[in-house]
Order: C-alpha cells, then structure tokens, then sequence
C-alpha cells in the first residue's frame, strides 16, 4: 500500500533538506530507517541497502513502486539522470502538500451530501420496515410509502441493499477494471474522453508534465530526452505512449509544441503557450507557471 500525503510530505522534505546539505541518498535513507516515521523506515532501510549494493536511484525506487505515487518513482529517476535530486525533491513537496490541501477541502465539500445520502437511505429504509407493521388500510393493501411495492422487513431489506448493494457493485467493478487494465493507453484515452473526469485527468497530467519538463530542461540534457521522461512522468499511459513519436518528432529538427501536438493529447491553447515559450526561449518558466 502507497505511503500517505503526510509522509510523502515528509519523506520529500527530509531529501530536499539533507540532500541540499551535500548528504548522500544512501546515508539519508539510513537516518530515515531510524529515525524516519514508522511507514517510512522499512521502505527507507530497503532502499538504502540497494543502493549501498551499486542499484542505481531510479531503479532501487522502482523496486519499491507500490510503496510511493507514480509520480514519485518517475521524479526520482528524472532526478537522477538530472543531477537535479534536491531541486526535485523540493517540488514534489509542493506538489504532495497541495494535493492534500485538495483532498481535504474535497473531503469538507462532500461531508454534508455523503451525510444527507446515508441518512436518507436509513430513514426510509425505516419508514418501509415500519408502516409494514400497521395495521393494513381499510382496503386490504398494506402501507407502501415509495409506491414500489415495498412494505414491512423484506421491502426493508430490498430497499436497503438495493441502494449499498448497487455502490458496493460499482466500486469493486471499477477496482476490478483498474487493477486489471491500468497503464495501458487506450483505456487512459478512453478516460480522457469522458465528460466531467476527462478534464480532470488531462489536467493532471498536464501538471505534472510541466512540472517534470521545467526540471528536465533546466538541467540542460536532450529535448528529446527532457520529452520522453516528462510525458512518463504524467503517471497517464496515454501521454506516456506518446513519447516514442514525438520524441522521434523532435529529432527530425520538429519544434517541441509540433511534437507534441501529433499526439491530439494537449489542448491547442497549451501548445500555444509553449510554442511561444520556444520562440522566446523560457520554457522553464512558462512550464512553472503553467504547472
């Protein structure tokens, strides 16, 4: 099971920190096997033994990838071949502090309405078990407060797992699906295309694209190489299995926002954006800001 937001928090901090400081990975996940929180210390008493063996950063955290965010395993190994591990490591901070700023402000919304569901469902699974046991009606008919024809303790029972019955349904065909389908591409394009979540995906991976292409271009390597570890680390198979092509796109002498524009994944205002990036040559900072 993945490490909660507080500890990633935490973890990211602890690396920026000693990293900054001229630590070496291997010593500080050392520290962190002992003094790190209780989750953190087996992981990080791991890692540091296979790195301390000659396993390369990024690999060590692959072995451990369901342990961290995806995004996590696809910084650190951009980190790695950046030379840019504190600087990473600071921005995942970042990242994992306003994604749990997020999820508790998500929480706080939909309080109220899970709360207002559940006690709907108890009431009137109450009221139908209940008018079931009056007296039936001078015409011979008992109480159906619903019209569904369901009266006293089975229309109850009908009633009340009809409603968990059917969310408990739906949530293990979703898991089922996910489980058995993820990263691959055309289920995360299906997704794209949905109503409502599509748009939340892509601008996800949009987020963590941008982050990962300021890092990546900053520390001077390939435009073709800053391309291909910035569409995996979008956590999306969709824009991941788009890398061979426009990597390819930019070596034949394509400008990035060309590249990127024949996966039909970015929005046109994006690549507008970045194309004028290009021309001004501040991909970097256009790439933080849009991020």
């Amino acid at each position: 099971m993945a490490l909660s937001l507080s500890s990633m928090i935490e973890l990211c901090r602890v690396l920026r920190h000693y990293l900054g400081a001229g630590l070496t990975l291997v010593d500080v996940f050392r520290k962190q096997a002992i003094n790190g929180q209780a989750a953190v210390r087996p992981i990080a008493a791991r890692l540091a033994a296979d790195m301390a063996s000659g396993t390369s950063v990024g690999d060590a955290v692959n072995k451990e990838a369901t342990e961290f965010p995806p995004l996590f395993v696809a910084m650190m190994k951009i980190g790695e071949q950046t030379g840019m591990l504190p600087e990473v490591c600071g921005e995942l901070e970042k990242f994992f502090v306003r994604q749990r700023e997020l999820w508790r402000r998500f929480l706080g919304q939909i309080a109220w309405p899970v709360f207002q569901f559940v006690a709907a469902s108890v009431v009137l699974t109450g009221l139908i078990w209940f008018l079931g046991q009056l007296p039936i009606n001078n015409n011979g008919i008992a109480y159906d407060p619903l019209g569904l024809g369901l009266t006293g303790t089975t229309g109850a029972i009908i009633f009340f797992f009809s409603i968990w019955g059917t969310i408990a349904a739906a949530w293990t065909v979703q898991y089922v699906l996910r489980r058995s389908l993820a990263g691959r591409a055309w289920v995360d394009r299906l997704l794209l295309c949905l109503p409502a979540l599509g748009p939340c995906l892509r601008d996800l991976a949009l987020a963590r694209f941008c982050l990962a292409l300021r890092l990546t271009t900053e520390s001077g390597i390939s435009i073709g190489k800053a391309l291909r570890l910035s569409l995996r680390a979008t956590d999306n198979a969709a824009f991941a299995d788009a890398a061979k092509v426009a990597t390819a796109t930019v070596r034949r002498g394509d400008e990035v926002h060309a590249a990127l524009a024949t996966s039909g994944l970015f929005p046109d205002d994006f690549l507008h954006i970045l194309s004028v990036a290009e021309e001004s040559g501040t991909i970097a900072e256009v790439m933080k800001h849009q991020g």
